[in-house]
């Protein structure tokens, strides 16, 4: 069975999400980094997209008729400020060693109002909470925690000096949304994949405690800080609470973030307020 054919794999909630927005990607420039293989690429290109497949190894792209370009996110993507309609980062935002540079770079290259997917195995879902509590690992009694002879996937100087690394930097949906906040993007839709067995026999058990928690938290925080006004607080302390307690991305086994650029990164920036006002300085 083809990897796009197979519920088990990422790439088919990907696929029935382009073939589901066919219409709007239809003659877009779409970004399809890393690509992989080329599945993506692909199915965008029968859809009538316009894909532009980039990957740290294009050696493995197997699409005849597409070239892959070597991309290095690190080193910045060769392409233009705002040249693509959408991006689509499948799997990749775990193996960046700088995601926030990273989410900057893909603002860079993306046009006002341009989308960009991100799926990334899902490290906000109880099995997951419950691995790092019982050893800071992906996976409990499977998975050993990050180290140097299992987290580094390739490491070829005869192609490139970069380390492709393994799910070193896994990442949850708070900090996903914040590092894309700051840089220009907003959270347009969540969408479901698949139900992880383990998470859903925790979620009784633990949802009482989350739910309980995250609301004396939400409150307090609501009460204490006096930088913003309550409509601003109210916007961004109840996104993160409603985030917090959703039970679809509690037991959803990856996260599928559908975001869309609403400025650029720099007016961001320009907007921030620091939290600690001095820093013991004389």
């Amino acid at each position: 069975m083809q990897y796009e054919d197979n519920p088990n794999s990422i790439k088919f909630y990907v696929k029935r999400f382009v073939l589901s927005q066919a219409d709007y990607f239809k003659n877009r420039t779409v970004l399809d980094f890393p690509a992989g293989n080329g599945i993506t690429s692909r199915i965008l290109r029968e859809i009538g997209a316009k894909p532009l497949p980039m990957d740290l190894f294009p050696e493995y792209f197997e699409i005849p008729d597409l070239d892959c370009v070597r991309a290095n996110i690190r080193e910045g993507l060769p392409l233009e400020k705002g040249l693509m309609d959408s991006i689509i980062c499948q799997e990749g935002i775990e193996h960046f060693s700088d995601q926030f540079s990273a989410l900057k770079e893909f603002n860079r290259v993306l046009k006002k109002d341009g989308t960009l997917l991100i799926t990334t195995p899902n490290y906000s879902n109880l099995r997951a909470k419950l691995s790092y509590l019982l050893s800071e690992s992906e996976r409990f009694n499977s998975i050993m925690p990050p180290n140097e002879m299992d987290s580094i996937w390739m490491s070829d100087k005869n192609i490139t000096d970069e380390i492709y690394f393994g799910h070193i930097f896994l990442i949850g949906i708070q900090k996903l949304r914040v590092l894309a906040a700051l840089t220009g993007f907003e959270i347009k839709k969540i969408h479901f994949t698949r139900i992880k067995t383990t998470s859903l026999f925790l979620l009784p058990f633990f949802y009482p405690f989350i739910l309980v928690s995250n609301w004396i938290t939400y409150r307090k925080n609501m009460r204490k800080n006096k930088d913003f006004d309550q409509q601003t607080k109210k916007k961004i302390y109840g996104e993160i609470f409603r985030l917090s307690i959703d039970p679809k991305i509690l037991i959803d086994g990856h996260l599928m973030v559908e975001f869309v650029k609403i400025c650029e990164a720099d007016e961001v920036s320009a907007k921030l307020k620091s939290a600690h006002k001095e820093f013991g300085l004389t």
